[in-house]
């Protein structure tokens, strides 16, 4: 990694191209009031040949590069068409494009499950806490299965009016 992750400027740049995207993972968690740290920005983005572009183009602005491959490969269109997850190392921080986060979740099946929130004046999609729960259940994985109390109860918080969703 070239140094933390500087979310805010990440989103700025994936913005100021167009990119259609969905934050998910535990920063769109955090930005809906979770108590928690993550180390890097993960999002969901539409496979749609347009948005792919503007995609490539935040990228290159962000010298992306594989981070788990040691010669350092520049992420291209044949790669960004898929639904893997692309784990990219950039000029901002370790930043995750996934083109889903499950066989059945892209950005249209996930759209119905976000909202719209203002992180430093841009206007970022993030999927809900709900739909979060959901897809860490599902994952199953220890680091996923570890977050899902914390999770819940900033859920619980939010249907009590007591959190804050920006």
């Amino acid at each position: 990694m070239r140094g933390p992750t500087r979310t805010a400027e990440l989103l700025a740049v994936l913005c100021r191209h167009e990119v259609d995207f969905i934050v998910v993972g535990m920063m769109a968690a955090v930005l809906q009031g979770t108590p928690a740290l993550t180390f890097d920005l993960d999002v969901v983005y539409s496979r749609e040949s347009l948005n792919v572009s503007r995609l490539l183009a935040a990228l290159r602005e962000i010298d992306a590069v594989f981070r788990t491959d040691p010669r350092r490969i520049v992420p291209a269109e044949s790669h960004l068409v898929t639904k893997g997850h692309k784990l990219l190392d950039t000029t901002l921080g370790h930043f995750d494009a996934l083109g889903a986060i499950a066989e059945d979740a892209g950005y249209d099946e996930l759209l119905g499950d976000t909202l719209v929130l203002s992180v430093g004046g841009l206007q970022v999609r993030v999927l809900s806490l709900a739909r979060l729960i959901e897809v860490k259940e599902r994952a199953g994985r220890p680091k996923d299965l570890a977050v899902l109390p914390l999770l819940r109860a900033t859920l619980a918080r939010s249907h009590r009016g007591e959190g804050s969703q920006t």
